[in-house]
């Protein structure tokens, strides 16, 4: 009896499968170059389409985002796929929980929405490095990425060999959502203009997907990177935000695409944000009038953001010379970081209503956010107090520096140590290889900071025997440009004086991975503060006195983090907890007080927090990382405002209900950028800052074809 069920099982599994593969073969969708258009089903067809990160969107939200998306008005969205987020380590592949790409795809199809798939390798999306992985450059800092040096196309060839056969079911001509499929990304602004790569990588993809696929590239809309960007075979395209005549920018597409349908790839709906710049911001009436320009050329649009979302860890880019990006990608899109519906998408779907019918209904309204109010926070300890638990297997040992990528490490923090041989006063400590920021102490007493876009040198007094330790931050690789081979840590050699420093040991922080054990004693206090005094609820019923000799009986910790006379003090974790009563809502981490550093809430890397710089403040907190019980960890780099007193009021963090990622900026500390004034309130900004956002605007606010110019006038 059981073998007959099995039987009849397998044969209805096979008839399901026989009319699936039916209802799949009289899908298609291809391009009607007589008629300039696309053909879905065999009829004329047009896309107006949203990108959205599954990268930069909690998987709790996704649905949220792409129903958000759905109602208002959009057929189809634009997706990247991060190959450094797939393949972290060499031959070590995720495609699991929030990296879970086919699921991601097969809910926008449940959704109604189609998809334009753009797998790279190389995307740019202000992702660290591009989207490629970091240890490409480990043993080869000077291997041709993004061309067909063989170094970086085995690579290639291996993951796409992961990644497109998991595609391949998901094309619309299989039954799913995928429509067309870009072949690398802008690559006409690349220097290399290598049609071989471009090539190898058209036969992989249709080898690897099937001879049927649209295969298509996205290029600046002049013909200086069109050149360079396109070959027969794959479909070209161009971008350009408001402010671009669309005509001017489609006869550009016109002398390398003759026939086919008008498509702007990449239609700026905001633009991102660098830290100590002003958040940028794009008049919602401006896209419109653009975009219902394009549609009625009968245009396809694809409007980059539609939801930008956040660069949660480590994974924010930076543009040259060295511009990092923040941890929000808010990008003034539709779609704010937390996924709210704006007045701008408001105004874009009453255009796209004059083209298409859109769904009944209303978008659907912002997510509920909570705020929590402030939580006391606690010296831990230092950096250096800690070694043993970032680093548990200890420190490699090499006469000279030895970078990020060839420790095997792609992102966060390593330690530097040295001791040093001789004694000077008043020498000159140069760091001219520091990537990106070092924290410099002689004998864990700070010493000053270096910077990639500040001073790298110190003028110090050694004693023979100190032992000198240089913290480096990895603030995020180069994402756009010929300069993406960005390596990290220290990249030369460090000379005192006239001596080169050797003998190093080299420590990689693994903050992440020791958060879960680092701080495990039992805590004796969750402290929410609402007013000026903390209220006080115990958590463990547990004498405050000694616990782990870190506590006196008076309730205050044996020590801080010490300072220099600048208030530099040795980077230090600080720990707090608090509670929720009812069901965890979105909100948001106010960093005011404190200088720059990481944030963790249970254990999740919210990102990389910069008060003083701005114009970021607050983090976003997904309701999705909360509990009942919750506890928050920060690595401050620089300056806390905490005290000597144990439960200081001034060392607290809060949580609120809206965001804070427009600061007021102004100069900081003598750095060469800009910086933000701390606070809500946004307040009057000096000439000379004025004068240096207005150019920072100039070139920053216009799409990316700009940033292509300067690239090739500098390449």
């Amino acid at each position: 009896m059981a073998a007959t069920t099995v039987k009849i099982f397998v044969a209805l599994s096979l008839v399901v499968l026989v009319l699936q593969g039916d209802r799949a073969d009289g899908r298609s969708f291809s391009i009607d170059y007589d008629n300039n258009t696309f053909l879905k089903d065999g009829e004329p067809f047009r896309y107006i389409s949203g990108s959205i990160h599954y990268s930069r969107v909690p998987r709790s939200y996704w649905q949220d985002r792409l129903t958000k998306m759905y109602a208002a008005g959009l057929n189809a969205i634009q997706v990247y796929v991060p190959w450094n987020l797939h393949e972290p380590k060499p031959g070590k592949y995720d495609f699991t929980g929030n990296n879970d790409i086919e699921a991601f795809l097969k809910m926008a199809n449940d959704t109604g929405l189609l998809v334009i798939l753009r797998p790279g390798p190389y995307i740019c999306a202000e992702w660290d490095m591009g989207g490629l992985p970091s240890w490409l450059m480990k043993d080869n800092s000077s291997i041709v990425l993004r061309s067909s040096d063989p170094a970086y196309l085995g690579p290639v060839d291996t993951y796409m060999a992961q990644l497109l056969p998991r595609i391949k079911p998901l094309l619309y001509n299989n039954g799913g959502p995928v429509i067309t499929v870009q072949v690398e990304n802008e690559y006409g602004s690349f220097y290399t203009c290598d049609y071989d790569y471009l090539r190898h990588l058209r036969e992989l993809f249709l080898q690897l997907l099937g001879p049927d696929v649209v295969l298509f590239t996205t290029d600046g809309w002049w013909d200086g990177v069109l050149k360079c960007g396109t070959i027969d075979g794959l479909y070209t395209t161009v971008d350009f935000g408001p402010g671009t005549d669309p005509a001017g920018a489609f006869h550009g597409q016109r002398k390398h695409q003759t026939k086919g349908p008008l498509v702007n790839s990449e239609f700026y709906t905001g633009w991102l944000d660098h830290w100590g710049q002003p958040h940028a911001h794009t008049d919602k009436d401006k896209v419109a009038t653009y975009l219902e320009k394009m549609l009625q050329m009968n245009a396809s649009v694809n409007m980059y953001m539609f939801e930008g979302g956040t660069n949660f860890g480590y994974m924010n880019g930076a543009n040259g010379p060295f511009k990092p990006q923040p941890t929000s990608y808010d990008y003034d899109a539709p779609l704010t970081e937390a996924g709210d519906p704006t007045d701008k998408l408001t105004t874009i779907s009453n255009v796209i209503a004059k083209f298409r019918q859109l769904p009944p209904g209303p978008v659907p309204p912002a997510t509920p956010k909570a705020a929590y109010g402030k939580v006391q926070m606690t010296f831990e300890a230092t950096v250096l107090d800690k070694l043993s638990d970032l680093s548990p297997d200890g420190p490699i040992r090499a006469d000279y520096p030895i970078t990020m990528e060839n420790m095997q490490q792609s992102y966060g923090f390593m330690l530097y140590r040295t001791t040093l041989p001789t004694a000077a006063k008043g020498v000159k400590l140069s760091v001219p290889g520091i990537r990106d920021r070092g924290f410099v102490m002689l004998d864990q007493t700070p010493a000053g900071i270096l910077s990639r876009n500040g001073p790298m040198d110190l003028n110090i007094t050694v004693q023979a025997g100190q032992v000198l330790d240089i913290v480096v931050e990895n603030q995020g690789r180069i994402n756009y440009g010929r300069y993406i081979n960005d390596s990290k840590g220290i990249i030369a050699n460090v000379t005192l004086g006239n001596d080169t420093l050797r003998s190093w040991d080299i420590y990689s922080l693994d903050i992440d991975g020791a958060l879960p054990t680092m701080f495990s004693r039992p805590s004796n206090l969750a402290v929410n503060i609402d007013g000026g005094l903390p209220a006080l609820s115990p958590v463990l019923q547990q004498d405050i006195e000694g616990i782990d000799g870190e506590l006196t009986n008076q309730g205050k910790r044996s020590a801080q983090p010490q300072r220099s006379r600048a208030g530099q003090m040795v980077p230090s974790f600080y720990t707090g907890k608090f509670s929720i009563q009812d069901t965890p809502q979105d909100t948001f981490l106010n960093m005011k007080g404190w200088t720059k550093g990481q944030a963790f809430v249970n254990g999740f890397n919210l990102g990389r927090y910069w008060p003083v710089e701005g114009p970021q403040i607050t983090l976003y907190v997904p309701a999705s990382v909360l509990k009942t019980d919750n506890n928050i960890t920060l690595f401050e780099l620089e300056a806390s405002p905490c005290g000597t007193s144990h439960l200081d009021v001034d060392c607290t963090v809060e949580f609120q209900d809206r965001p804070i990622i427009n600061a007021t900026v102004s100069r900081h500390r003598g750095e060469k950028h800009d910086s933000a004034t701390i606070g809500s309130a946004p307040s009057e900004i000096d000439a000379f800052t004025a004068v240096v956002s207005f150019v920072s605007g100039v070139v920053f606010s216009v799409a990316y074809p700009i940033s292509t110019v300067l690239n090739i006038m500098f390449s």
